[in-house]
């Protein structure tokens, strides 16, 4: 009897502990910048709900590189709310890009959400008539 009670109780606050989860969705976790200026803004955000039944804390956010630097909501994301995570890239750098943003969340299936930016910084096209 003991043993069935004892199963009882495991199993039942294993089901309380799945009943009170937090889960991240994300619209996308690619963002393509496509050809972009030198020197142009290079903000862009992800949107983000929390999809799970409690609420949501985001504890870091790191950019694979210093021309990459994610912001990011400090304070718990109840249920059903939505949110962003901002990235700034560095677009003085000419070239193509593939960077990383990786967030740690208290989210029990997916605790680390890895998001991708890529594009390509084109250098400007000096003045050919010399006006």
């Amino acid at each position: 009897m003991k043993k069935i009670f004892l199963i009882a109780l495991v199993f039942g606050l294993f089901l309380t502990a799945e009943s009170f989860a937090q889960q991240i969705e994300f619209a996308s976790t690619s963002i393509d910048y496509g050809e972009i200026d030198r020197n142009a803004d290079g903000v862009r955000e992800f949107t983000f709900t929390n999809t799970g039944d409690a609420p949501l804390l985001i504890s870091s956010a790191r950019g694979s590189c210093g021309c990459t630097v994610p912001s990011f909501p400090r304070e718990p994301i109840e249920p059903g709310a939505s949110n962003v995570i901002k990235v700034k890239y560095d677009t003085n750098r000419i070239g193509a890009f593939t960077k990383y943003v990786t967030l740690t969340t208290n989210a029990l299936e997916e605790p680390t959400v890895r998001l991708t930016i890529r594009g390509v910084v084109k250098a400007a096209v000096p003045n050919a008539g010399g006006q």
